[in-house]
């Protein structure tokens, strides 16, 4: 993906988050930060906040992300770009697709998270196993009727 010298002004800006959390007297969450940027202005930033919200969902993407949502008064995040301090997690990666992100950049990378302890890369590994090893198949049924029920009311033609 092509990037210019705007993009990499607004990932420091992401980097500068994340040394507020780093920075911190007490330890807010991991020494990640994001900001959201739309139209050319900026919606949203955000750091890491998982161990001052004891939210193991917290991280500064997902953070950033709902703060956007707030501000723009949609889930849809269309038209968005998403600047990190280091490569998504898995989480926050998805999250960030099911917000319909336009464009991501970072700085850092996941096996830079996994030099000082992190484990996105461990999880990214995950992904390629496959997670799907507790489907219990006497519970589908039901599941199943419940979507179709929903989708036969609402539709999924938001994106959730």
């Amino acid at each position: 993906m092509n990037y210019n010298e705007a993009d990499i002004a607004r990932l420091r800006e992401a980097v500068e988050m994340s040394a507020i959390s780093g920075n911190s007297a007490q330890p807010l969450g991991g020494p990640f930060g994001a900001v959201i940027y739309k139209d050319g202005r900026c919606v949203a930033k955000g750091f890491n906040h998982v161990l001052a919200e004891n939210d193991p969902t917290a991280h500064a993407e997902v953070w950033t992300i709902r703060q956007a949502c707030a501000a723009l008064n949609s889930f849809d995040l269309s038209g968005c770009t998403l600047y990190s301090s280091c490569e998504p997690c898995p989480m926050c990666l998805m999250s960030a697709k099911w917000a319909n992100i336009d464009k991501i950049f970072f700085a850092a990378t996941r096996k830079d998270a996994a030099d000082i302890g992190f484990r996105d890369d461990e999880l990214y590994g995950l992904l390629k196993k496959g997670v799907y090893a507790c489907a219990v198949p006497e519970c589908r049924d039901e599941a199943v009727r419940v979507m179709q029920h929903w989708h036969q009311k609402f539709g999924t033609d938001k994106g959730y």
